[in-house]
């Protein structure tokens, strides 16, 4: 092992407890998107990072205001000649149901088996936290008073609520934006004994559909067998979202799909998978989805529908024995390389149209504010630098290649400031993001930042050009 490879990985070790107390203490902070009475929440959040950011040593730290939450920009630029980087990532979280949670209260961060508990600890504070001891690790390393590339940093507090913030800002900024590449820290690894480094993540529209029946709820004494039941008209519509062979059915919606290339097949082909350990860590009781493609195609490079909320009648308190006025159904369609916001939900109007019963009212609803494009990530001297920088932080000889089976506004990122974007995040599938007792692996995290350091440290010697 190279000197300065040992150096990072030693000071990472040796501040470990201090890495564990401050992510223990951001998480403290109950950064809620999305309800109103914790928006205080998220400011002291924005705050808490600037600190933070200064403490590393950034020289400017600020807070941009966004219609939902604060983001926090900085910036350390003082290595002319070399490349600058933005880096993306966010400070919201998502909402909690204390009653859910066993390992710890939501907000009360414990270590346990290697693992830190508490909301935010992997999605996405945790992977900022890696960012900040990076930098420690990289000047202790190389002895430097401030990084060997130009840093600057925007940590948004919306990206829960789907950005609604982000372009405004992004074009409001503009100016001072300049950049080479923007490294995107919100993603997924495959396995902590198999890092895999990020190359593409799909796009996302969520939808709401409403199907109406009677005027009113009204007692069912008085109509059962007359009246239009939108519940159960629901209920087939969603029947008929995929055929036989699990595909979604939405005229020509596959029009648009690029096929997997080979190569992609082959880097996909090439992580190690068992049924099992993906069932144990993903929580899920059995495999299912498109015909015909492996779980990581399907996951990465198909697009994918699922139903994430449904309503309709007394679903809490006391039953009234009504047919209900109206039946609802939110829907989260994952888009893949080649499709459209704006052409899907084209698709789905149209669906939605042909399908409806007759004697039905129905409403459609598109969040067009904070839907995704997919995007992927063109060969770039980064990727390699990025790849070489994994192996040395995760100490493997070599790492795979994967996608992210959620979106993120990396095609706006990379739309507004005219640059690439690379991805790198902490995250595993059992971190248990949006769900109940999220946590993050402390060994991922160290590796990760010890990455990231020499990711730095790359770049600065090598620049963005190829290297032998």
């Amino acid at each position: 092992m190279e000197q300065a490879e040992q150096d990072i990985r030693e000071f990472l070790d040796a501040h470990d407890a201090a890495l564990v107390d401050q992510l223990s203490e951001w998480v403290r902070i109950p950064s809620v998107a999305g309800v109103p009475e914790r928006e205080h929440h998220l400011r002291r959040s924005a705050f808490w990072l600037a600190g933070a950011l200064r403490d590393v040593g950034f020289p400017l730290t600020e807070i941009w205001s966004g219609p939902t939450g604060p983001a926090v920009y900085a910036e350390w630029c003082a290595a002319p000649g070399a490349p600058t980087v933005i880096v993306y990532s966010h400070h919201d979280v998502r909402a909690v149901k204390d009653e859910n949670w066993d390992e710890t209260a939501p907000f009360e961060p414990v270590v346990r088996d290697g693992r830190l508990f508490g909301r935010g600890s992997s999605d996405a504070k945790g992977q900022v936290i890696a960012h900040l001891w990076a930098l420690r690790a990289h000047l202790h390393a190389t002895g430097r008073t401030a990084p060997a590339v130009n840093l600057k940093v925007i940590v948004e507090g919306e990206e829960e609520a789907g950005s609604p913030g982000l372009a405004a800002m992004l074009d409001e900024q503009r100016a001072r934006l300049d950049a080479d590449v923007v490294l995107f820290s919100d993603t997924l690894l495959w396995r902590a004994d198999h890092p895999a480094l990020c190359t593409s993540v799909r796009g996302m529209v969520g939808a709401t559909i409403e199907v109406l029946g009677p005027l009113t709820d009204i007692h069912s004494g008085a109509v059962s067998g007359t009246a239009p039941n939108p519940a159960i008209e629901l209920g087939r519509l969603l029947g008929l979202l995929h055929d036989a062979d699990g595909r979604i059915a939405f005229p020509r919606f596959y029009d648009d799909v690029e096929p997997i290339s080979d190569q992609r097949r082959a880097e996909l082909a090439a992580l190690p998978f068992d049924a099992d350990d993906w069932l144990e860590r993903s929580h899920t009781r059995s495999i299912n989805g498109e015909a015909g493609f492996s779980v990581f195609e399907r996951l990465w490079e198909r697009p994918a529908l699922e139903v994430i909320a449904l309503a309709a009648g007394d679903p809490v308190g006391v039953a009234r024995a009504a047919v209900p006025s109206m039946a609802s159904a939110d829907l989260s369609i994952r888009i893949t390389t080649g499709q459209h916001v704006e052409t899907v939900a084209e698709q789905l109007r149209r669906w939605l149209e042909d399908a409806i019963g007759e004697g039905y009212g129905h409403r459609l609803s598109v969040e067009a504010k904070t839907a995704q494009e997919p995007y992927r990530t063109p060969e770039h001297p980064v990727v390699d630098a990025l790849a070489r920088s994994m192996a040395k932080g995760f100490g493997v000889p070599e790492v795979g290649r994967m996608g992210n089976a959620g979106g993120g506004p990396a095609e706006l990122l990379a739309r507004s400031l005219g640059v690439p974007v690379v991805f790198f995040g902490t995250g595993l599938v059992e971190d248990n993001w949006h769900d109940s007792d999220e946590s993050a692996s402390l060994d991922v995290l160290r590796s990760g930042a010890a990455t990231l350091a020499h990711l730095w440290h790359d770049l600065g010697v090598n620049g963005i050009t190829p290297t032998a």
